[in-house]
């Protein structure tokens, strides 16, 4: 199985120079099309058209130049094999021991701004899918490479093994070929669909990160899979665990809502406290103040690089998980000093165009997907319905409140400041019952309510909701409206002087 031959024709050509030379020094005889061609022979190496290997010229502006019988007979015919070496031979079909292929740009082309179809189409590669596959089929001869990343690997073992390759190696970089052109084509399709308007179906392929020790409860295996790595990095402490995962999920996705210097704290996905001020300690002081007690083993997450204060203030609790931008040298040796406290960087990876993410979650029999609730408010001032509209500082409450409840386990309740989380009740049957558990919750913390805002993620099906928040203290209030009875919960607003606002936007989190 040694490497004789080998076909490079690359979209990505960073490292393939140096990869092909590597190459032509153990005597491997190089056959390439187009750009690469041309790349390497102002390299210095000896490159040989794919049209001489074929005996059929490229044509059609590059559409067709390796979809030819030689290239796939000779990355397809079994090797040992007496009737497929005799076909082989009969019509000149020289063996391709190693292909170099990686595909047309179609990802990177479709994310620039006022892309056309046209051109999107244009960059829908052909050839290299079908010269992956048929080389990834026949693995336990052929070496297929789809990745820069595995060249040094390939001729580590070409140097240790007289110019061959496991089969060990080989298997893992044709699985790596056949999950490429899976992704590659489920590009084109969620595209192509996007702009068709098709009927679509639904497929994810995503890489294992990792196993994880157990799942939601010990007695339930789980997996890591997709880019986790790619938004945070673990800087100290234990593996994460699935629970971990979740929760450090939904701090990024509340804490993203905030670009004043914020702090937020959640147990169990559901935020305990937040609280913004240009004083990062003080941010603190005001979301733990919401709940004492909850934010016990809960997650911690700010949007600012977390300082020696804020550090020393936040280790006197016991958090499995605290993320941050980035940490002071001496606020992350305090911190480390807790062998089991988790500390998580948060990472910005920069994606052109992107679209909102989905949500995918399991049903029997199948998944339910959906975007990620991007939902943003404009033009409140028009949306006020009660006869009193809101003061400046309880509209900053109401809109701190609506920030954080769409964040919150249905039926939510949020009383807030302008700054700060007061009270929070979650995942209640009953929005009175949720209200309730955020006044109590106020009063056990010793927080006024008196002139709060109350944020619903959901309208107030009756105006007892409403009344509870006044009597509580509110004086302003902003839900989505939308009830049968949304001139009762009017009418209860104006009789106590309270402002209201109907965003038309709903936040159930089920």
């Amino acid at each position: 199985m040694k490497i004789k031959r080998a076909l490079i024709s690359v979209s990505d050509k960073s490292g393939v120079a140096d990869f092909a030379r590597e190459l032509e020094k153990q005597g491997v005889e190089i056959i390439s099309t187009g750009g690469t061609a041309s790349l390497l022979r102002q390299e210095g190496i000896e490159a040989r058209d794919v049209s001489s290997f074929t005996g059929f010229p490229e044509m059609l502006d590059g559409r067709l130049k390796t979809l030819h019988p030689k290239v796939h007979g000779a990355l397809l015919y079994l090797r040992g094999n007496k009737e497929h070496e005799a076909a082989a031979c009969a019509h000149g079909i020289e063996p391709i021991d190693l292909l170099v292929v990686n595909l047309y740009p179609f990802a990177a082309t479709i994310a620039k701004p006022g892309v056309k179809l046209a051109e999107a189409i244009e960059q829908i590669d052909i050839g290299g899918p079908a010269m992956l596959r048929s080389a990834s089929k026949n693995y336990q001869s052929i070496t297929v490479v789809v990745d820069p990343a595995d060249y040094q690997s390939v001729l580590d073992e070409m140097r240790d093994r007289d110019g061959e390759t496991t089969l060990k190696l080989r298997e893992r970089l044709a699985i790596k070929a056949f999950i490429k052109t899976s992704d590659y084509d489920r590009a084109i399709a969620t595209y192509l669909n996007e702009k068709q308007k098709t009927e679509p179906s639904f497929s994810l392929s995503l890489p294992l990160v990792s196993r994880l020790r157990y799942g939601e409860n010990p007695h339930q295996t789980a997996s890591l899979y997709g880019t986790f790595a790619d938004h945070f990095e673990k800087l100290h402490g234990k593996d994460l665990s699935f629970n971990n995962l979740l929760d450090i999920t939904a701090a990024a996705d509340l804490i993203d809502e905030f670009s004043e210097p914020t702090v937020a704290i959640l147990k169990h996905t559901n935020p305990c406290g937040v609280g913004s001020d240009p004083d990062l300690r003080e941010a603190w002081a005001k979301a733990f103040a919401t709940d004492k007690q909850a934010p016990f083993g809960g997650i911690i997450i700010c949007n600012r690089p977390l300082d020696l204060p804020v550090a020393k203030a936040i280790s006197e609790i016991f958090s499995e998980v605290i993320i941050a931008p980035d940490f002071a040298t001496d606020a992350r040796a305090l911190l480390q000093k807790k062998k089991n406290l988790r500390l998580m960087r948060t990472l910005r990876p920069e994606v052109p165009n992107e679209k909102p993410q989905m949500d995918v979650r399991s049903v029997r029999g199948g998944l339910l997907v959906q975007q990620k609730d991007a939902a943003e408010l404009e033009g409140l001032e028009t949306k006020v319905v009660t006869k009193r509209p809101p003061t400046k500082q309880e509209m900053a409450a109401m809109l701190f409140g609506w920030r954080v409840v769409k964040h919150v386990k249905s039926n939510a309740i949020v009383y807030a400041g302008a700054d700060r989380t007061l009270g929070i009740g979650a995942g209640q049957m009953s929005r009175v019952d949720a209200s309730r558990i955020a006044v109590w919750k106020a009063v056990e913390s010793g927080l006024s309510l008196k002139g709060s805002a109350v944020a619903s993620d959901a309208f107030f099906p009756f105006a007892d909701g409403l009344i509870a928040a006044a009597e509580a203290g509110a004086t302003a209030a902003i839900q989505p409206g939308g009830s049968v009875r949304d001139e009762e919960a009017i009418a209860a607003a104006d009789e106590r002087g309270m402002a209201m606002v109907f965003t038309g936007v709903r936040h159930f989190r089920h």
